[in-house]
């Protein structure tokens, strides 16, 4: 299988919400952030993008709550990622 890098990134596809903003949504609202961030890394991964796996997915994987501080960008780097 071939694989791509460096022409779609994972903040592409990513939402990120504060503390404040994630506390606002209801347990569906959730439900549904965390299965679509799920089945975007997966299928990423599965058209051969390489990616360390993000901090957000280990964190919606362990069922953790997935909101970033207001001082970080919800499209943080990741390591081994070149800046566009």
């Amino acid at each position: 299988m071939k694989k791509f890098c460096g022409s779609l990134s994972f903040e592409d596809v990513t939402v990120g919400f504060t503390q404040e903003e994630w506390q606002k949504l209801d347990p569906d609202q959730r439900t549904l952030y965390r299965d679509v961030m799920l089945e975007n890394y997966s299928h990423l991964i599965s058209v051969g993008y390489c990616i360390p796996k993000p901090e957000l997915i280990f964190k919606l994987e362990q069922g953790e709550q997935p909101w970033v501080l207001e001082a970080e960008s919800p499209s943080q780097s990741y390591p081994g990622q070149s800046e566009h």
